[in-house]
């Protein structure tokens, strides 16, 4: 996993930079403007008028750092200040003064000269964007406000220094207004706000910028989040001998589905299968057990007595090897009582999804208390059902939400949609960076329930959750970019899909 940085971590690196490592601050900002001028000549080689909007923090510092060395390339920029001068302080007002002191022009934007700001950036051929960096934290009024909606309302394109001015760095969240960036040069690792929908949208392409700060000052910082890579999976995901049979491949039991929602089961058993589960069961009531017995081909059946669930289940738990428990499978008395006798009876290890989470609306924290490890895979209108809140507040604080769901249950948590993140009680937030927009459809939370409980056969609740969520991204990408659609792909595609994304995860060599 690649380190995420959040707002903190991102200060306490930059002080242990230069306490530890002795990297004066001045280095470490033209390194950054360095870094982030080589970008710019690299994406944009032909801009020459190019309008640099800096702050008076030292997100415009590295601004004029960028200005200077796009100069020396032999570019024209622009340098426009949005502040009172007078604040600039320290490496800023150094870097501001190399400006000046060259003879380029630089203008103070006020109330009077925003007319002056949108003829420049109507008529120029690259916006830089240094407004604010990964230090603000408030809402964005006044002329900085005024400056962010120029640039976004200018057709050129727009790179942003560290990360678009007006996202929140730790959440992602718009702070009243944020930059649309077609690229963003972030600055010694990824910010946690870039890996959120939200600040993914306003980023554009990230791509980071080395500040080549000893791995060993960035080891004693810590990190509370990191993005999950290939190797990942490789080291989770156990390689299969010729000798294999299906009986040591994992034995998969499903609890899900029901009157009006069979395919949820159906979906739920074909991600274990495709994922190499070697004997799966679908479990039912006799009405639904029925209907599964009708339709299956790989996957076997069994029903389960509404007189007597708990002692019909007995000998199929007995035999299982993980569980995936919920979709599709009701909130009545006989579904809730199934859900609290597995959730928190089983000693084994468990996949709570969909139904299963609705339970427990209200009373997340009796999960703290159950036999055997659990894997919760919410998506947002869920997880406030867990954690208090609304799906909004959730998606406006991804990684404080499946924090506070980690607190409460001592579980393993997933949290679901673009930017999947996956928690642990004493592990870094886990970020996934792959998935489409093919998966906005129904049934593929189901297949994903399925991978994850097949994976968790041989894997820890954390590794198996971040192996399924990494092989479930990349299969829907992969099958999306090999239809050439952005919609209109079925779960049980995705989910024949699977097995090709694992051989490619598993066939990388990690670095």
């Amino acid at each position: 996993m690649t380190p995420v940085l959040s707002r903190a971590e991102v200060r306490e690196l930059d002080r242990r930079a230069e306490s530890e490592a002795h990297i004066p601050t001045l280095a470490l900002m033209e390194r950054a403007g360095s870094g982030a001028t080589a970008l710019i000549l690299e994406h944009f080689p032909q801009a020459r008028r190019v309008v640099v909007v800096c702050g008076v923090g030292n997100n415009g510092g590295d601004g004029f750092v960028v200005a200077r060395l796009l100069c020396e390339k032999g570019c024209s920029p622009s340098v426009f200040l949005v502040g009172d001068p007078a604040k600039l302080r320290g490496d800023a007002l150094h870097n501001s003064r190399l400006w000046t002191d060259a003879g380029p022009s630089l203008t103070l934007v006020d109330a009077d000269s925003l007319s002056e700001l949108r003829a420049a950036l109507g008529d120029t051929e690259l916006i830089v964007d240094a407004l604010f960096g990964t230090g603000l934290d408030r809402d964005v009024d006044g002329l900085p406000r005024a400056a962010i909606e120029l640039m976004n309302s200018a057709a050129a394109p727009k790179v942003a220094l560290d990360l678009p001015s007006g996202i929140d760095a730790d959440t992602g969240a718009p702070l009243g207004v944020a930059v649309r960036a077609l690229v963003t040069a972030t600055f010694a690792a990824k910010k946690r706000g870039l890996l959120t929908p939200s600040g993914a949208a306003h980023a554009g392409a990230v791509h980071v910028v080395s500040l080549d700060i000893p791995d060993e000052i960035a080891e004693r910082v810590g990190y509370g989040a990191a993005e999950l890579e290939a190797r990942d999976v490789i080291e989770t995901v156990p390689r299969r001998g010729p000798s294999s049979h299906k009986g040591e491949s994992g034995r998969i039991l499903i609890l899900a589905g029901s009157h009006g929602k069979i395919g949820a089961g159906l979906l739920v058993a074909e991600g274990a299968l495709r994922a190499g589960g070697g004997l799966v069961t679908l479990a039912g009531e006799p009405t639904t057990a029925a209907v599964y017995e009708s339709r299956v081909l790989e996957a076997m059946t069994a029903r389960i007595d509404p007189a007597d669930p708990e002692g019909s289940l007995a000998p199929y738990l007995e035999r299982a090897d993980a569980v995936a428990l919920g979709p599709g499978f009701g909130l009545d008395a006989f579904a809730r009582r199934i859900v609290d006798h597995v959730a928190l009876g089983w000693a084994g290890p468990v996949v709570l999804d969909a139904d299963a989470l609705t339970c427990f609306e209200g009373r997340a924290e009796a999960l703290a208390a159950a036999r055997g490890p659990r894997v919760l895979t919410p998506h947002a209108g869920e997880m406030a059902r867990l954690v208090g809140g609304s799906a909004a507040s959730v998606q406006a604080d991804r990684f404080g939400a499946v924090s506070r769901a980690v607190a409460l249950t001592r579980q393993t948590v997933l949290l679901k949609g673009a930017w999947t993140l996956v928690a642990a009680p004493d592990a870094p937030v886990a970020v996934n960076p792959t998935g489409h927009a093919v998966l906005a459809t129904g049934g593929t939370g189901d297949v994903l329930s399925g991978v994850i409980a097949a994976l968790l056969v041989f894997a820890p609740p954390f590794r198996a959750a971040c192996a399924g969520a990494f092989v479930h991204g990349r299969a829907a990408a992969e099958l999306a970019r090999e239809r050439g659609v952005d919609r209109g792909l079925l779960a049980h595609e995705i989910a024949a899909a699977i097995p090709a994304a694992l051989a490619h995860t598993l066939a990388a060599t990690p670095d």
